[in-house]
């Protein structure tokens, strides 16, 4: 299935995705702009020998002149951002973080730096990378610990900014992603977190295909305040359902906000035995300080699905597992959360069920043939996916415990380290 974008205003222009080549007949999942703005994605197919750009406008045009995106919207203008720390943690993928970097300079943020975090590396490659192509605007910093809230956090340490912006090495910002996700800082000033739309910059196999029909990463097209002061009455497992805040591939925090909260757990996250969950985590602690969080879909990166069946069923666990890692990880550390938890629990194991349910899929591998609406539970969802999603779940807990348990073997290692003098 071919990926592009297309803009409604000025004429409609039509651009394939990062990375794709020209749109030809075809499948195509678009991406629909108004006056630079992300409104909506569609699927078209463009008939052979049709004109791409003339079929596709067509297309947009029916959908988005009947809906609320028919607004007319003002072309981006100049707004006031704080200066922003963006940090990209990485291990062993420097020709993905070339083309994450690449467009990390693009931005049209007037005032940002960029940190890298080399975590856990075994070789090179993303050092040289960096000192030879980047050393000008990207500041290098290893982590030999792994783990991706450890090398968050190592990155936080290292942030000069205001605000402090995370995304992945496999993902490529639009031009004004920074922008569009910093402004709403100085805009309000009690918030403390904000994240931003993610759509695939590929869906070339199956594997991508599914996970997109599965709801992707994108939260939606409307933009939304959560403001624990005012609990959203369509949300009663506020705060503890977060996925449905953002994700950890396009998010930043006010970094004096984060590192008041203690910076993200270091035994949630990928390469931890607790698997996933230090974005999540990142946003409770956040909310629970009465700190308010923000959506904005304008704030837009492209990210790199993975590919293959088995990774799809290595990051299905992976999700299942970092949920209720996240959720043992808070209460361990804040444990005044409990009561409203345990009052919130009948309802979160319904919703646990809701997410894992399995729903009828068709194609090859149980691909579906369209990907689904973002925050639209109607989407395909294979049994054995399902199944390894809840398998996931029960073994989170105790694989966050055990996360916990190696990372305090691991401290004491470093410290034993300093003290005979090994520590650098």
């Amino acid at each position: 299935m071919q990926v592009a974008e297309l803009e409604l205003d000025d004429g409609g222009a039509l651009r394939p995705g990062p990375g794709s080549p020209p749109v030809t007949h075809g499948e195509v999942f678009l991406l629909v702009r108004r006056g630079g703005r992300p409104v909506a994605t569609l699927l078209g197919r463009v008939p052979e020998g049709a004109d791409p750009r003339a079929a596709l406008t067509a297309l947009a045009r029916r959908h988005v002149d009947a809906g609320p995106e028919a607004v007319p919207t003002a072309v981006p203008t100049a707004v006031t951002v704080p200066f922003t720390s963006v940090v990209i943690a990485t291990r062993e993928r420097a020709d993905r973080l070339a083309h994450a970097l690449d467009s990390m300079l693009a931005q049209d943020h007037p005032d940002f730096e960029i940190v890298v975090v080399d975590n856990a590396p075994v070789t090179d490659a993303t050092r040289l990378l960096v000192e030879r192509k980047y050393a000008e605007r990207v500041r290098y910093v290893t982590e030999p610990v792994p783990g991706l809230a450890v090398a968050h956090n190592t990155g936080l340490a290292a942030a000069r900014g205001d605000v402090v912006a995370f995304t992945d090495d496999d993902v490529v910002a639009d031009p004004r992603w920074l922008t569009e996700l910093t402004a709403p800082f100085a805009a309000d000033p009690g918030l403390g977190c904000a994240t931003g739309l993610i759509l695939p910059a590929r869906l070339r196999t199956p594997a991508q295909v599914l996970l997109e029909s599965h709801g992707g990463f994108a939260k939606g097209f409307t933009p939304r305040t959560y403001d624990p002061a005012g609990p959203p009455a369509d949300e009663p497992l506020f705060p503890f359902t977060a996925g449905r805040f953002g994700s950890g591939a396009n998010m930043a925090f006010r970094t004096g906000v984060l590192r008041a909260v203690g910076g993200f757990d270091p035994a949630t996250g990928a390469g931890t035995l607790a698997r996933g969950g230090d974005d999540l985590y990142g946003f409770v602690r956040v909310l629970a300080q009465g700190h308010r969080l923000r959506y904005t879909p304008r704030a837009l990166v492209w990210h790199h699905h993975r590919e293959t069946w088995q990774d799809l069923e290595t990051q299905a666990y992976g999700y299942g597992a970092g949920l209720t890692a996240y959720l043992t990880a808070i209460l361990v550390n804040r444990p005044a959360l409990l009561p409203a938890f345990l009052a919130r629990l009948p309802r979160g194991l319904a919703h646990a069920r809701t997410l894992t349910a399995v729903r009828d899929a068709e194609g090859p591998d149980g691909a579906a043939g369209v990907p689904g609406g973002h925050d639209d539970r109607g989407h395909p969802w294979p049994r054995r996916l399902s199944r390894l999603q809840r398998k996931g779940m029960a073994y989170g807990p105790v694989g966050y415990l055990r996360a916990r348990r190696a990372m305090r073997t691991v401290s004491r290692g470093s410290v034993l380290s300093e003290v005979s003098g090994g520590g650098r």
